[in-house]
């Protein structure tokens, strides 16, 4: 009968498993990071902040315009207008807005007088401040970053809906 000389496994965690984990801990680090972990991190952060509860204010103010003009969508729109409101709330939630910064500087534009005009204005708005808002995540640090990209989605998902109450 030959023998066979043991095998040589090695007990415990294999090289390349280590250093997958200690890669992905360090990206975990990297991306949680808080909002004082850069140079100009908390100013740069106040500031997106202030401005993205800006525009949730003005985009709210344009749904109230639609509303205003046309009181038939307000079964379609109120459940949107909500979401939007609640945005701005959690973007004005711990920043440090003066007064004139918080409310919209801009008046919202006019709202055409057909409702699917109206409709077709108000879904452009959220798509193009979606946009803007996913772009602008790269730049922000940890937690207002997953902010930005969890309101920039229910923007596009306001956007295709009320691309869908417009056909």
């Amino acid at each position: 009968m030959p023998y066979s000389p043991p095998s040589r496994t090695p007990s415990g965690p294999r090289r390349r498993t280590l250093l997958a984990s200690a890669a992905g801990a360090a990206l975990l680090a990297g991306c949680s990071a808080g909002a004082d972990s850069g140079d100009d991190g908390p100013s740069a952060s106040a500031r997106a902040r202030a401005r993205a509860a800006r525009d949730s204010r003005g985009l709210l103010a344009r749904y109230d315009a639609v509303l205003a003009a046309h009181p038939a969508l307000t079964d379609r729109l109120r459940p949107l207008r909500a979401q939007v409101a609640a945005h701005a709330a959690a973007f004005e939630d711990g920043a440090k807005l003066s007064p004139a910064a918080s409310r919209s500087s801009a008046a919202p534009a006019p709202v055409p007088a057909a409702e699917k005009d109206a409709v077709t204005q108000l879904a452009a708005a959220e798509r193009a401040l979606a946009d803007r808002r996913a772009k602008e995540l790269l730049q922000v640090p940890g937690e207002l970053a997953r902010l930005l990209a969890s309101v920039a989605a229910a923007g596009a998902a306001h956007a295709y809906l009320l691309t869908e109450v417009a056909r």
